[in-house]
């Protein structure tokens, strides 16, 4: 069963979708970007429904300023209130003893900043996003990925000497790659990494292997001192940001219900 529920955030009203189950250990979705609760492809929304049907109650929201919900979009950087509210809210509907958070992206990243305040028990993070880039070029991570893997492939060659290739986009790529911002810490990546690493909450990472947000991340993350044994990686083989192949979607299911049960 389904159901709304309204509550209170910093003055505002905030509108979630609680899809019931009988387990004392639930799973809060926390939606990425400026997205409505239901995700990309109503991807959160049938998660969220398989999950239920199996026992796993789950908990959606939108934060301030997004879909339903009432307030000003301050960002994921300013979603902090919004995180606790429906961590509280979805623990005082239904009694669940556990919280494991999921998100994928900027969610993701919130959730990694500010799980602490909300007493989430387990971390499920998507894609986290790290990097502002203030071009309309991948993160330099992706853009060397990329040339890496088309250096090696000898149609590309050809396909640059019969000029089928934008030579000024190439150019703008490899001038991000050699800057030396570009290859230096980023704030945002170097405040997640170590919020991880401070936390003693069990974490699952999830990437999109081929995903530009996923391959910048992991950049950041290798680059860090070994990870702590309480962090899990896993890699899924697409370049789907929102794991939006029937495929994606299946491992998607079995990543995050693997890790509920871890939690439990």
């Amino acid at each position: 069963m389904r159901r709304l529920i309204a509550f209170p955030c910093a003055g505002d009203t905030l509108i979630g979708s609680l899809d019931e189950g009988a387990a004392t250990t639930g799973l809060l979705i926390v939606s990425g970007g400026n997205e409505i609760r239901m995700g990309a492809h109503r991807g959160m929304a049938s998660l969220a429904a398989r999950l239920a049907s199996a026992g796993t109650p789950v908990f959606r929201y939108d934060r301030r300023g997004i879909g339903d919900s009432t307030g000003e979009n301050r960002g994921f950087l300013e979603s902090a209130p919004d995180i606790a509210a429906a961590a509280a809210t979805f623990a005082a509907e239904t009694g669940i003893r556990r919280i494991v958070a999921f998100g994928n992206c900027d969610a993701a990243t919130a959730l990694a900043l500010f799980h602490g305040v909300a007493g989430i028990d387990a971390l499920i993070l998507a894609n986290p996003w790290v990097i502002e880039d203030k071009d309309d070029l991948p993160p330099a991570a992706a853009i060397r990925a990329r040339y890496a893997e088309r250096l090696r492939d000898p149609k590309q060659w050809l396909r640059l000497m019969r000029g089928g290739v934008n030579i000024v986009k190439l150019t703008k790529g490899l001038s991000k790659i050699a800057s030396k911002s570009s290859q230096s810490a980023d704030d945002l990546g170097t405040r997640l990494v170590a919020s991880l690493g401070a936390s003693a909450t069990p974490t699952t990472l999830l990437l999109a292997k081929a995903d530009n947000t996923a391959i910048a991340f992991r950049k950041e993350w290798d680059a860090a001192a070994d990870a702590p044994a309480r962090v899990r990686l896993e890699q899924c083989d697409t370049d789907s940001h929102s794991f939006a192949t029937a495929a994606d979607k299946e491992w998607l299911f079995e990543q995050v219900q693997a890790a509920i049960v871890r939690a439990r």
